[in-house]
């Protein structure tokens, strides 16, 4: 890479960087150098959304939460620049850049050296920047763990469910109950040796087994043995930073690849007599990372399962494979309940509900609703099917208790409806930022109907008609009734550019 390519890079990660805090001793450095070569993407592999939110997002997000500390270091690499806009600026965060591929060793490696500049003297947590499914309980219960046990490096690892055979993760060697002579291995028992890597497990011999040497005895395991043993390396680890950096330079190159692994580290903390424990995730599932698009599809069948099981007893979802809550409105309705249950709202099948949504009680959204932005349901409002509502960051859409939008309406911008209308289908309404929409109480919206920026008195009927920055009001006919709005329709242009065809 060019220098002057670094050279902006750089800047613009410095621009986006803050400093760490001593004073807390907790900091996470998160490997999010990935660039999707192996999904076959053009976009970062860190921006690829798991239940809507990009993963390395959900990283951080459940990493700050989890170790209760802001302190945070972020390694990107390719595609960098998106990868940094999408984190953002954050108090107690650096980006630091991986200039080439050269294993998650030398991420680490380029991640921990702002805790040299910094002077820093603490634990450090490393996690993948693709583990979506990541949870500040499973991040709490890692740190709960390593404050417990007197060790050096802690392992996360979890538990392989299915065929070994297609398990394809680094596999976790124990020190077994006796050595290679026969003798009892005392208190090295169930102590990690190293972590063997699938490619090399495949390439074991059947007919002599594989030998390693912990502290001075002799183990050997079949390759049978290695490919059914199911805990596996998740890559995620926990280490004293004084030992981990007095070992780091023992770090070795010498595979295939030419990379530097973190796995290795074990090995060098074994031989340098530092103690290295694992323990095991509560829940295999938060710790999945993934490589390929299958697996990023099924990462996000499970979120979509933990959202529904959260939600299940408290609103009625009408097709638990089909439909998208944003993880704000979960934490919403949760809250909701805890205060008003019931709730009594209704999710049809195929429905959307982005960050921002605010739902009530009663509500009703029938099949294929979707609603993304700034949007406020009063109680009791019923949306049917295909119905669209949106808005910008700025914007805000409202309507009022008891209201109901019939199908395929469509509703955009700074939007406020209020209580008991009825806008039958065939409506397009829309507010912008100059000109807002603001519809008053019962009124009724019917026919092949548009409004833009108007205003509109209550009781008011609107039929056939396209109105712009109009103000509707409300007229009483003699007999005491509202007069109604019917056919209502602007000028034509561009007529001298229609023919009839020949």
């Amino acid at each position: 890479m060019p220098e002057t390519i670094h050279e902006n890079i750089n800047s613009h990660l410095q621009d986006f960087s803050s400093q760490i805090d001593n004073d807390i001793t907790r900091v996470s450095i998160i490997l999010a150098a990935g660039h999707g070569r192996r999904i076959r993407s053009e976009k970062s592999k860190m921006l690829h959304e798991i239940w809507g939110v990009p993963t390395v997002l959900r990283v951080a997000d459940a990493v700050r939460t989890g170790l209760n500390s802001e302190n945070q270091i972020v390694v990107v690499g390719k595609k960098a620049k998106e990868v940094v806009q999408t984190l953002g600026n954050h108090n107690n965060r650096i980006f630091t850049h991986q200039h080439d591929q050269l294993g998650t060793g030398d991420a680490v490696r380029i991640g921990i050296q702002p805790l040299t500049d910094a002077d820093f003297d603490g634990d450090v947590y490393v996690f993948p920047g693709d583990m979506g499914l990541l949870t500040k309980k499973v991040v709490s219960e890692l740190m709960a763990d390593f404050k417990k046990n007197d060790c050096d490096m802690i392992v996360l690892t979890a538990e392989y469910h299915g065929d070994p055979e297609l398990n394809y993760y680094g596999r976790i060697l124990r020190v077994p109950s006796h050595d290679i002579n026969g003798n009892s291995s005392g208190d090295d028992f169930d102590k990690v040796i190293e972590i063997k890597e699938h490619r090399d497990i495949i390439e074991t011999s059947t007919k002599s087994p594989y030998k390693v040497q912990y502290n001075s005895r002799e183990y050997e395991f079949s390759r049978n043995n290695l490919i059914k043993i199911n805990e596996f390396n998740t890559g995620v680890y926990v280490f004293k930073l004084a030992p981990f950096k007095f070992s780091l330079s023992q770090l070795k190159n010498d595979n295939a690849q030419n990379e530097f692994y973190m796995t290795d580290m074990i090995k060098i903390f074994n031989q340098n007599a530092l103690t290295v424990r694992s323990v095991y995730a509560s829940d295999s599932s938060t710790v999945l990372g993934f490589n390929n698009k299958s697996v990023l599809k099924e990462m996000d069948r499970i979120a979509g399962e933990k959202v529904y099981d959260q939600l299940k007893d408290i609103i009625t979802i009408d097709d638990k494979d089909d439909f998208f809550i944003d993880d704000n409105v979960v934490s919403q309705i949760i809250e909701m309940d805890k205060k008003y249950a019931p709730l009594d709202i209704v999710i049809g099948k195929g429905v959307y509900i982005g960050t921002g949504v605010v739902l009530n009680r009663g509500v009703n959204l029938r099949d294929r609703v979707y609603l993304s932005g700034n949007i406020e349901l009063g109680k009791n409002v019923r949306i049917h099917e295909n119905v669209m509502m949106t808005t910008f960051p700025d914007q805000t859409l409202s309507i009022g208790d008891n209201s109901e939008i019939f199908q395929g309406n469509i509703f955009k911008g700074n939007l406020e409806i209020g209580v008991r209308c009825r806008i039958e289908s065939g409506v397009n309404i829309t507010g912008s930022d100059d000109h807002p929409t603001k519809i008053d109480d019962h009124v009724l919206i019917k026919g092949t109907s548009y409004l833009f920026g108007c205003k509109v008195d209550e009781n008011v009927i609107i039929e056939h008609s396209v109105l712009k920055c109009k103000y509707i009001e409300k007229t009483i006919q003699r007999d005491g009734n509202v007069k109604a709005i019917r056919w209502i329709l602007p000028m034509p242009e561009g007529l001298d550019s229609i023919h009839p065809l020949e």
